[in-house]
C-alpha cells in the first residue's frame, strides 16, 4: 500500500472549501536570522485550530458504512476526527492517555465526541482504539498510519509549492510521521530536489529513534512543550515509517529550552499563538542547528495549547514538565 500524488490530489478535492487554503506568510524576523526568506504555513488558522482536520476529513469521508469512528490521539487528530464526524452526524470515540493536556480533552468533548482516557502512554490509548472496531463496530482512523490521513496532510505540501514553487527546504514537525510523509510525498513528486527535514523534540521522539534504529521502536513518553509530537509510531507501522525513511532528507532534535525560546519569538515577533510542536523548525534555525540556502518554509501546525503554560512561556516564567523544569527568561530579541 502506497500513497501517491494522485491520492493527495484526490484528498485536496475531498477537503476543498473546508480545510484548505491556509495562509503562507513570511516571517521577517526569522528570515533575517536565517539569511533567506522564511515562510510560515498557518495551519493554526484551520476551523479546529490544527492541520489534523485535513487528514480527518479525508478519512471520515471513507467510513460511510461504519457505526462511527474512533482514534487514538494526543489532541489535534482527535479534534479533527470529532469535527469531521459531527459534520456527518456520526458517533466518534477518541482514546487518549493521561498525559494529554486537559485543554485538548475539553476541546474534543465540546465537539460532541466521547473521550476515553486510558493509561499513561499513547500505546495504551492505541490499544483501546484497536479494541473498538471489533466490539462496537467503529472504524479506526490512525493519526498517522492511514493512507487517507497521510494523503490529507499531504495537501499542505501541494499548497505550499503552488504558492511558492521556489521553496528549497521544508522544515516539518515530526511525530508519528503522517504529516511529514504526506508533505514530503507531495513536495518531492512536484519538485524532486526539494529538501525535507523532519524535526522533533529531544525527549521521547519515537519516529526519530525508529528511523535511527531502522525499525519501529518504543520510547518512554514524557511531558514536553511539544506535547503534540509525543506518542509512539506503532510497532506494526505500515506506511508512515517506510515513507519517512524513504522521503526525509534529514532529521533534527531540539531541546525544551530551544522550543521555549522559539515560542516566545513566534509570539512577540510574528504575533502568533501556537503550540510548542509548531515551532520546532524555528527552534532549529534559531539554535543554529540547520543551515538553509534558499526560500524555506515550515508548518505552524496548531494553536490548541494549554494557555496557562503558554502564558508562563511568553512572560518568561519557569515551566515544569514532569521531572524537568525549563528555566524561564523574559523575551529579548
Amino acid at each position: 500500500m502506497q500513497v501517491t500524488l494522485a491520492d493527495i490530489m484526490a484528498a485536496a478535492r475531498a477537503i476543498g472549501g473546508v480545510a484548505d487554503g491556509t495562509p503562507l506568510v513570511p516571517s521577517p524576523f526569522i528570515s533575517a536570522r536565517a539569511g533567506v526568506e522564511f515562510l510560515l504555513k498557518l495551519e493554526n488558522m484551520q476551523p479546529i485550530g490544527a492541520f489534523k482536520l485535513r487528514g480527518a476529513l479525508n478519512a471520515v469521508a471513507g467510513a460511510v458504512d461504519a457505526a462511527g469512528v474512533t482514534c487514538c490521539s494526543t489532541g489535534n487528530h482527535g479534534r479533527g476526527v470529532a469535527h469531521a464526524a459531527a459534520a456527518r452526524g456520526m458517533r466518534a470515540v477518541i482514546c487518549m492517555s493521561e498525559l494529554v493536556p486537559k485543554a485538548k480533552v475539553d476541546g474534543i468533548r465540546a465537539l460532541g465526541a466521547e473521550v476515553r482516557i486510558t493509561g499513561r502512554s499513547q500505546d495504551a490509548a492505541q490499544a483501546e482504539a484497536r479494541r473498538l472496531p471489533e466490539e462496537e463496530g467503529l472504524y479506526e482512523i490512525s493519526p498517522f498510519d492511514d493512507p487517507l490521513v497521510i494523503a490529507g496532510q499531504g495537501t499542505i505540501g501541494l499548497e505550499i509549492l503552488a504558492r511558492r514553487p521556489d521553496v528549497e527546504t521544508l522544515l516539518v514537525p515530526l511525530s508519528g510521521g503522517g504529516l511529514a510523509a504526506g508533505v514530503a510525498c507531495a513536495a518531492k513528486a512536484i519538485k524532486p530536489d526539494i529538501r525535507v527535514v523532519g524535526i522533533s523534540m529531544d525527549r521521547g521522539a519515537a519516529m526519530y529513534e525508529s528511523l535511527r534504529a531502522g525499525h519501529p521502536v518504543e520510547v518512554e513518553e514524557v511531558p514536553s512543550l511539544a506535547d503534540s509530537l509525543g506518542g509512539g509510531i506503532g510497532m506494526e507501522n505500515r506506511l508512515s515509517f517506510p515513507m519517512c525513511r524513504a522521503l526525509l532528507d534529514d532529521l533534527l532534535l531540539v531541546s525544551e529550552e530551544e522550543i521555549y525560546r522559539a515560542m516566545q519569538v513566534l509570539y512577540y515577533e510574528d504575533r502568533i499563538v501556537a503550540e510548542g510542536a509548531c515551532v520546532v523548525g524555528l527552534a532549529a534555525v534559531l539554535a543554529g542547528k540547520i543551515a538553509v540556502t534558499g526560500p524555506t518554509a515550515t508548518i505552524i501546525t496548531g494553536r490548541n495549547l494549554d494557555m496557562e503554560v503558554f502564558t508562563r512561556v511568553v512572560t518568561g516564567r519557569d515551566v515544569t514538565l514532569g521531572d524537568k523544569t525549563v528555566k524561564g527568561a523574559p523575551y529579548a530579541a
